[in-house]
């Protein structure tokens, strides 16, 4: 039977690992390093058909398998073509007590739980069941040859995986030869001829050795380990000349699953209960061979004035790389006990312990399907080209942009607003609830009436913007952005439990549909449709359009004429046919969101998240009029008076220039500096020249008033650049 490494067949025995496999063939996996056969170090990892990061140590040889070694040079090489991997599942298991480890202790604490009654489930790495994190819960997940087991523990979680043994750290460490003796016994009884060996502390178990005492110093040799350096009692140096090194220098604890589950009913048994044997501070050498951390690193870092495991942990990324600290955290613990003359704890663990593919982190997981408005299917049998903007489905054009575009602004359109987050809050505690949220005086807005609103976070930073719609004063209705909507939920309903008010919220963005009408010709199709008891501007009423019950709001994001019919779901087809019939000689087509984003932009109409930042204040958005600081509590209200005092640093304006607009994202210049960015560009057919948003930066406390952008000039203008009368809208 013969396996694959690099490019050439080798033999190999019935039960040999790929490792036992390899060194039989005389081949080290990553041509150097002590090899401990437990999976605790990284110096047997291979990529195996095509998978990286494999402990060839525990993975059975296989006929035809194929094995590329990853050697200490770098990592391993990316792959030169696509190769998809096998779809990965995720079973669940339910039980009282989970035990990680079958050995002696392992088995006990089983035994010992089945007799109190507990339904207990032991998992076993040598048998395929390889425990790589544990979560709050706690839930345990395990690599399986079955694919991903994921183990809902309803009382706990026992850890006894064990100790494993320490590593050397001396210069030559990274040659091959170097063995523990746990792993020199192993290899012995698989018939490894390991030559002359020399035991450096704890000799291997049967296995002919020359046993030496004293300080271990250095590895000498050329890629393989010739001799090895000791110090004895008197200072003076031995020279042991050797083909293999055997290194007994004790145990640490397999704790990794117990620190990263410390809080989560999580205990240890057996060794790896027991605590860490503590290594010598080391001279010099590699100490953690993952990252490729030497002493003279930590001694730098001690110098810099890290001095805390957690800090020296990220400040040289010992710890952080395959074996997770199994082989460097008790030489950085002596180090740092050595300078500071304390024993810090270990650090914090945390999952994964073993690298995965990403089909296994996947496992279990599956994409959130991009939703879908009830009108999808209208859509695309008239030809749209759907594209997922805001998290959903959306038309972006029907084909034929400029015709869409201009019937909004001279016939009529319709368009798919089903998307918009439409939120009902209910119940005596509605008003306090609203005034402390947002920025407006709620209070005043009138039975029928709605009002633009910003939802601000506690930095006083734009989070959303939409609309308050007053029914009663108890019930209101909320509308937000498309993209935004799933968050302002968790924020409102978040706000309203923190501050215990009585209130109900109910999210109506997935059971009710919204067409928007828009166009100087919008009443004329309305009259057709039966509504001829429209509301006024910014106006809010029920009625009935084409047979469909329907919420109507009156505003305006398109800049003309416009009414929102807000609709159940399943009527909106019904709704959508019929406006398109009823307007057909009316010069009525359908828009997507490639018009839309042009009749808005003309109308200086932001949207947050395009036009907006993380750090984009009201005043910094020019949206001063939407926050009244008269209000004695609002959320971001503090932060709003603190960031008001400073000078403006920055503001969205407004641009035009000639000819055909830049792109979205594109650098302002002035006087040859950096001067800001450009969030949203088009060409306006309506005004014949391209206009802009964009943040622009401050020169001596004043905003220039022409700017360069795309090598051409620009001129700062107020918007809107379309209808600054706001006539259209309002007519």
């Amino acid at each position: 039977m013969r396996l694959i490494v690099d490019g050439q067949p080798i033999a190999f025995d019935p039960g040999d690992t790929l490792l036992v496999a390899m060194l039989r063939a005389d081949l080290h996996p990553t041509g150097g390093g002590c090899l401990c056969l437990g999976g605790d170090c990284p110096h047997c990892l291979a990529t195996v058909d095509g998978v990286a990061y494999v402990r060839t140590c525990q993975v059975a040889a296989k006929p035809g398998q194929v094995v590329e070694r990853q050697h200490q040079a770098g990592y391993p090489p990316l792959p030169e073509t696509h190769r998809p991997g096998p779809t990965v599942i995720a079973r669940n298991r339910h039980c009282d007590v989970v035990v990680i480890g079958a050995g002696e202790a392992g088995r006990a604490a089983a035994v010992e739980a089945e007799a109190a009654g507990k339904q207990v489930l032991v998992l076993e790495a040598k048998d395929g069941q390889e425990v790589v994190g544990i979560y709050h819960g706690p839930l345990v997940v395990a690599r399986t040859n079955e694919g991903m087991l994921h183990v809902h523990a309803r009382e706990e979680v026992i850890v006894a995986t064990g100790a494993a043994e320490i590593q050397p750290v001396a210069p030559g460490s990274d040659l091959a030869g170097l063995v523990t003796a746990r792993a020199a016994g192993q290899l012995a009884a698989a018939g490894i001829d390991l030559g002359r060996v020399v035991a450096v502390g704890t000799p291997p178990d049967g296995v002919e050795a020359a046993a030496v005492e004293g300080e271990l110093v250095r590895f000498e040799g050329q890629g393989q380990v010739e001799a090895v350096v000791i110090r004895g009692a008197d200072g003076r140096e031995q020279r042991v000349e050797c083909d293999t090194v055997s290194l007994g220098l004790g145990f640490h604890p397999r704790d990794a699953l117990r620190r990263m589950g410390r809080d989560w009913r999580v205990r240890a048994v057996g060794d790896a209960a027991h605590e860490s044997d503590i290594p010598p501070c080391p001279a010099a050498g590699i100490v953690c061979p993952c990252s490729g951390v030497s002493v003279e690193d930590l001694d730098f870092i001690w110098a810099q004035g890290f001095h805390e495991l957690e800090l020296v942990k990220r400040a040289t990324l010992a710890g952080t790389g395959t074996c997770q600290g199994s082989v460097c955290l008790p030489y950085v613990r002596s180090f740092l006990a050595d300078r500071g003359q304390v024993l810090q704890p270990p650090f914090t663990a945390r999952p994964v312990t073993r690298q995965l593919t990403l089909g296994e982190i996947a496992a279990g997981a599956h994409h959130q399907a991009t939703p879908r408005t009830a009108l999808d299917g209208e859509h695309r049998r008239l030809g749209a080209q759907m594209e997922r903007i805001g998290g959903w489905w959306r038309p972006w054009n029907y084909g034929h942009v400029l015709e869409e575009y201009w019937a909004v602004r001279e016939a009529v359109s319709i368009g798919d607003v089903s998307t918009l987050g439409k939120m009902i809050v209910s119940g005596p505690d509605t008003l306090e609830l609203l005034e402390r949220l947002y920025p407006t005086n709620v209070a005043t807005i009138k039975p029928g009436r709605s009002r633009y609103v910003l939802l601000l976070d506690e930095r006083g930073y734009v989070l959303d913007d939409g609309l308050i719609c007053k029914e009663t004063d108890t019930r209101y209705t909320l509308t937000f952005t498309s993209g935004g909507s799933s968050h302002a939920e968790m924020w409102v309903r978040d706000w309203a439990a923190s501050w215990g008010l009585d209130v109900r919220l109910l999210n109506q963005t997935m059971t009710l549909g919204a067409i928007n009408v828009t166009g100087p010709l919008a009443n004329d199709l309305l009259d057709r449709a039966g509504l001829t008891d429209r509301p006024p501007y910014m106006g809010y009423a029920r009625g009935v359009v084409a047979g469909v019950e329907c919420q109507v709001f009156r505003l305006s994001f398109t800049g003309e004429l416009s009414y929102e019919l807000h609709h159940p779901a399943q009527d909106s087809v019904r709704l959508w046919r019929a406006l398109l019939e009823l307007g057909a000689d009316l010069g009525l087509k359908p828009h997507g969101i490639e018009a839309l984003l042009k009749l808005r932009l003309e109308k200086g109409h932001i949207i947050v998240g395009q036009d907006t930042a993380f750090d984009s204040t009201p005043r910094r958005i020019a949206h001063e009029w939407a926050v009244k600081l008269s209000k004695p509590e609002f959320v971001g209200r503090q932060a709003i008076i603190r960031t008001n005092k400073l000078p403006l640093d920055k503001q969205l304006v407004g641009f035009e220039m000639d000819g055909p607009a830049p792109i979205e994202g594109a650098v302002i210049w002035h006087n040859g500096q950096f001067a800001g960015h450009v969030t949203s560009s088009t060409w306006s057919p309506v005004l014949g020249q391209a206009v802009m948003l964009g943040w622009l930066y401050f020169f001596d406390g004043e905003l220039p008033a022409v700017v360069t952008i795309d090598n051409r000039p620009a001129r700062r203008v107020e918007t809107p650049f379309y209808d600054k009368e706001a006539r259209h809208a309002r007519a």
